[in-house]
């Protein structure tokens, strides 16, 4: 057995040990022998698909769910025979979920500072004092916020900030971090990365759940990959590259490998000159054809959502045309839009794209409903038909159709959504974000379906901040910036780090 040499350092001990972890629900089995361990101020990433046991680890850690058996977590020196949520809470443990938990109509400093004039009996609130409190904990982080303005005036990214500074009012020796860059732009992950190295620096542990496999390997020091509720490994970051953790983390590889074609002499399914609206885009034009995939990329604010709203008759131009298979169109609303054949989808899956307490079914159906319907009523064996077609199609993993569709992974509720346009036999699909929150291996199965469906003659407009996925799986890639089309790259004459150049610039 070696023993420590006189005079060496001990070795630290971890601030956070779970050893031999197992949940399970109804039968089951979300976690299955898992150990987990985190240092003093170290920057680790929980790497896994989508069902790979993630959250509920980290439930576990937070006392929201109890583990099977006699399992125990130490942390900080303590030994909790079980964990509760006021017990990490007052331990020090935070985690910031995707969707921040925090509240928009209240201010800044009411949003950083409100747990502290949470109590068990009504007494005045010193909104003095929540101010002091927020500029503090925001100076910390090396920024500054305008502490009355609401919460729903800022930016995602300020949003983050604000859910940090949150979570470090109440001295946090850990911070659980669930997909925090899903929704910024590159600039924007850029300013957070270097916030969890601030952290890192005072010591506080950040825990990283992210699906960008760039940005993992570059601001952890190690890794734990789960996958099927079952713990993989624990990894060096420095000796991992986006092809291994994605190995890993699925059990099986993935080529990238350019898809694009010529469609040059297709007919134009999607024609659009000259369209502007003022503060938002202007001059915009382009053509797309029949069977073809077209990528829009660019930096958050480019103006490629505010595109697509128009193109789906959310919003109204104020100047240029539209023309569907060469016929001009005026939308008055999306209605009309989905009459003519265009469908949408949301860079917003959990607001916009699905309703979450409604069944599989019931999404699956509410965009053609027209199909289902027989006598003025629903048809439950069209429904089900029609559900059970598309199901099959997209290979989505399903226990019910009458399951609330919260219940499926991130990558099935993405199936299902776009399941919903499908089935209005449309002619022009619109894919806003489509693998946002969507682990590495759903990611490749969206794309699978998005080649066969444009094999099949479908028209396809693919926005995306992340450029291998326009670069991979677009035949053009058009460049948004200030609202205009700056440039257009074939994806076979140009390379990936030629893009992104172009596009960081």
């Amino acid at each position: 057995m070696a023993t420590a040499q006189p005079g060496a350092a001990p070795a630290p001990r971890p601030l956070l040990s779970l050893s031999d972890v197992s949940v399970t629900f109804g039968g089951v089995t979300a976690l299955k022998g898992v150990s987990f361990e985190v240092m003093p101020g170290e920057v680790h990433c929980l790497a896994g698909e989508n069902g790979s046991g993630k959250s509920t680890l980290i439930k576990v850690i937070t006392g929201v769910y109890r583990p099977d058996g006699e399992a125990r977590i130490s942390f900080d020196g303590e030994v909790y025979d079980q964990m509760t949520p006021v017990a990490a809470q007052a331990a020090g443990i935070r985690v910031i979920w995707q969707d921040l938990a925090l509240f928009p109509e209240m201010s800044v400093a009411e949003n950083i500072a409100f747990q502290e004039v949470v109590g068990g009996r009504p007494r005045r609130v010193d909104h003095g004092a929540m101010r002091e409190t927020a500029r503090k904990v925001l100076a910390r982080l090396g920024t500054s916020l305008d502490l009355d303005l609401p919460l729903r005036d800022y930016s995602i990214a300020r949003r983050q900030i604000v859910a940090i500074a949150r979570a470090l009012v109440g001295e946090a020796k850990i911070i659980f971090m669930d997909e925090p860059t899903a929704s910024l732009t590159q600039a924007e992950t850029s300013h957070l990365l270097a916030i969890v190295r601030t952290l890192s620096r005072e010591g506080i542990a950040v825990v990283f759940v992210s699906h960008r496999l760039a940005e993992v390997i570059e601001i952890a020091d190690r890794m734990t990959v789960l996958r099927d509720g079952r713990l993989v490994g624990v990894y060096p970051a420095r000796e991992m590259t986006p092809s291994r953790i994605t190995e890993l983390m699925t059990g099986r590889t993935f080529d990238a490998n350019v898809r694009a074609r010529s469609h040059g002499t297709a007919p134009a399914v999607l024609a659009v000159e000259g369209l502007t609206r003022p503060g938002e885009f202007e001059d915009v034009s382009f053509v797309v054809r029949r069977g073809e995939t077209l990528g829009i990329t660019g930096l958050l604010g480019a103006g490629r959502t505010e595109l697509a709203l128009t193109l789906f008759g959310m919003r109204r131009p104020h100047a240029g045309t539209i023309r569907l298979d060469g016929k001009p169109v005026r939308f008055r609303s999306n209605r009309d839009a989905i009459r003519a054949g265009i469908a949408y989808l949301s860079e917003d899956r959990l607001s916009l794209g699905l309703i979450q307490p409604q069944s599989i079914a019931d999404n699956l159906v509410i965009a053609s409903l027209g199909k289902v319907m027989t006598g003025g009523l629903i048809s439950q064996r069209r429904k089900q038909g029609l559900v059970a077609r598309w199901v099959g199609e997209l290979g989505i993993k399903i226990g019910r159709q009458e399951d609330a569709v919260s219940t499926l992974s991130g990558g099935n509720q993405q199936r299902v959504a776009i399941a919903k346009w499908l089935a209005t036999d449309p002619r022009l699909l619109i894919l806003d974000a489509p693998t946002v929150g969507v682990d590495v291996g759903a990611r490749a199965g969206i794309f699978d379906i998005v080649a066969r469906l444009a094999a099949e003659g479908l028209a396809i407009i693919l926005i995306s901040d992340e450029l291998p996925e326009v670069y991979y799986n677009a035949d053009r890639v058009l460049h948004m910036a200030r609202g205009r089309i700056v440039g257009e790259y074939d994806p076979r004459s140009i390379a990936l780090p030629e893009l992104e150049a172009a596009v960081y610039a």
